[in-house]
């Protein structure tokens, strides 16, 4: 069954909550965009890839109430039939409209919350990593709201940008063992977040395990943080150069 933490984010696209749906899309956006710029190989530009991103997201919020857990389909992979049936359904209205005919949507029916096979796509593995990383950076985008400025800009330095202990304690006016505990707070604020995140937008247990496979141990032992912080970093400099392009893309 769903977590409490993904069925209360589902109440709230039901109930039309604006902050609900920005989320959704200030999350996931970039990654859909770039999944249907793939898909449309040139036949549809930055305009209908962003209108279409977003009839995705409304597709989600429409059909969620219908999801069955038990037919196992992950959140990612449900997100992307949606994304290629919006896509779809442009293209086929496009084509209509040049034999001089109208096209009127397919339904979004509950073929859409079946797995990747019973539905006829297949994830590739960078469109799978692409929605963790998603999950990722939102987590850390919720440290830092959360965080003093002092204790996220060490994060930050150490972690993100690279810089030694010693530059960071240097650069900020502290010691090095300050850096170090500051440091291992926002690392433990982190964990929190990405359970909490990687809760809320998971359908199955597979989705769950996922920080696991990718070197982030939530429940970890001091030799666990190396792995952690390098896999965070290179999470983060993805995903930078993920929206960068985004940016790019719609002008």
């Amino acid at each position: 069954m769903l977590n409490n933490l993904t069925t209360g984010f589902i109440r709230r696209l039901k109930d039309r909550d604006e902050s609900a749906w920005f989320e959704l899309w200030d999350t996931f956006g970039p990654v859909l965009r770039a999944q249907l710029s793939k898909w449309g190989k040139g036949r549809i530009g930055p305009e209908t890839v962003r209108d279409l991103s977003q009839e995705t997201l409304a597709a989600l919020s429409d059909s969620i109430e219908r999801y069955d857990p038990a037919r196992g389909a992950r959140f990612s992979t449900w997100l992307l039939a949606i994304a290629k049936h919006t896509l779809g359904d442009e293209i086929d209205r496009r084509m209509a409209l040049k034999r001089g005919g109208g096209s009127r949507g397919v339904n979004l029916d509950e073929t859409w919350m079946k797995t990747a096979g019973e539905v006829g796509i297949s994830p590739d593995g960078d469109y799978e990593a692409a929605v963790f990383y998603a999950k990722v950076e939102k987590a850390i985008r919720l440290v830092e709201t959360e965080c003093e400025f002092l204790d996220f800009e060490i994060f930050r330095r150490r972690i993100l940008e690279g810089e030694s202990g010693k530059d960071v304690a240097e650069a900020l006016g502290t010691s090095e063992p300050t850096v170090s505990r500051r440091l291992a707070k926002v690392r433990g604020t982190l964990r929190i977040r990405l359970n909490e995140v990687i809760a809320t937008y998971s359908f199955t247990e597979e989705e769950l395990a996922e920080p696991e496979r990718n070197g982030l141990i939530l429940n970890p032992t001091k030799a666990d943080d190396a792995f952690f912080d390098e896999a965070i970093a290179d999470i983060h400099h993805r995903q930078l150069e993920l929206r960068r392009k985004d940016e790019a893309q719609l002008g």
